[in-house]
């Protein structure tokens, strides 16, 4: 009996999952928000097209971010809290069959790195006067993040060789 009760806890990532749904909501309406906003100004006839491009690149940048948050809330859903059946599991697209939680840790860092980047090609038009040394700190930052998540990836891959002992990765995480 104490191990059902142990086992249900899992619901409570639930609200997790809701959260990460609930998000994704205000992500595609924020993006859908900057779409209108530039439509409006590219019919602008005086309007500046570095503006219309900035706002299309953020309104992007929060429907990537809002599809993000729909993987993770399946993949949390499915991967953790509910136990669909072995044919049920095989319907469900690839992106939705997470097995890990590395699985998603790794998702999640290639995302933060994705947003880096489009958060830093939408501050550079909008930058103004003349670009100082200090605009590197954004691009060096994802360098050094992206560096680290290769350097760990290669370490998590050899040391999967290496627990096998036959040069072969071994099982999943």
């Amino acid at each position: 009996m104490p191990l059902r009760i142990f086992l249900s806890l899992r619901f409570v990532m639930l609200v997790a999952s809701v959260g990460a749904g609930i998000g994704a909501i205000l992500m595609f309406l924020e993006g859908s928000m900057d779409m209108a906003q530039a439509t409006r100004a590219f019919l602008t006839p005086d309007e500046n097209s570095e503006f219309v491009i900035t706002v299309v690149m953020h309104g992007i940048d929060a429907f990537l971010f809002g599809i993000v948050l729909v993987i993770f809330a399946y993949a949390i859903a499915f991967g953790f809290v509910l136990d669909p059946s072995l044919q049920e599991r095989q319907r469900l697209p690839h992106w939705m069959r997470i097995t890990s939680v590395s699985e998603l840790k790794d998702t999640l860092v290639e995302v933060i790195l994705l947003y880096l980047l489009v958060d830093f090609a939408t501050d550079w038009p909008v930058s103004e006067g003349e670009p100082s040394w200090r605009i590197l700190a954004k691009p060096l930052s994802i360098l050094a993040i992206a560096t680290a998540f290769a350097v760990f990836a290669a370490l998590h891959a050899r040391a999967g060789r290496l627990a096998d002992g036959n040069g072969r990765p071994a099982g999943p995480d």
